[in-house]
């Protein structure tokens, strides 16, 4: 039996939800990276890296090959670039809302919960 749409689109995001592998995805958006090249920016451990790629390797979101005694991960399609640009996106625009409501907020402290008017507020 296959798995419901909703039900697979909730494992890609359960893999996704880890900072490590999020971290890794946005170093692999720049193009193909060695392994001693993720862990200098990452600064995790090697064993933690290694487990957090798996997870990616499995999910088949990254590819990895072997040049030499070097292995080298990838984005697996462009797709993958796409939603980390969607998600940077959608981050911005809730980041943006928070810092306007803020602002109203901060000016309403200076105001008072009567407004400038002395009437009171609803």
């Amino acid at each position: 039996m296959p798995v419901p749409l909703h039900q697979a689109k909730a494992a890609l995001f359960k893999t996704l939800g880890h900072p490590v592998r999020v971290r890794v995805l946005e170093l692999l958006c720049e193009g193909p990276q060695a392994v001693r090249d993720l862990l200098a920016a990452t600064g995790v451990e090697a064993s933690s890296l290694s487990q957090q790629l798996a997870v990616l390797r499995l999910a088949g979101i990254v590819t990895a090959r072997r040049e030499g005694s070097t292995v080298v991960y990838e984005l697996a399609g462009a797709d993958v670039s796409e939603l980390m640009r969607a998600a940077r996106r959608i981050l911005t625009d809730l980041l943006t809302g928070q810092g306007e409501l803020l602002a109203e907020l901060k000016a309403d402290a200076l105001t008072g919960p009567a407004g400038p008017t002395g009437e009171k507020r609803a």
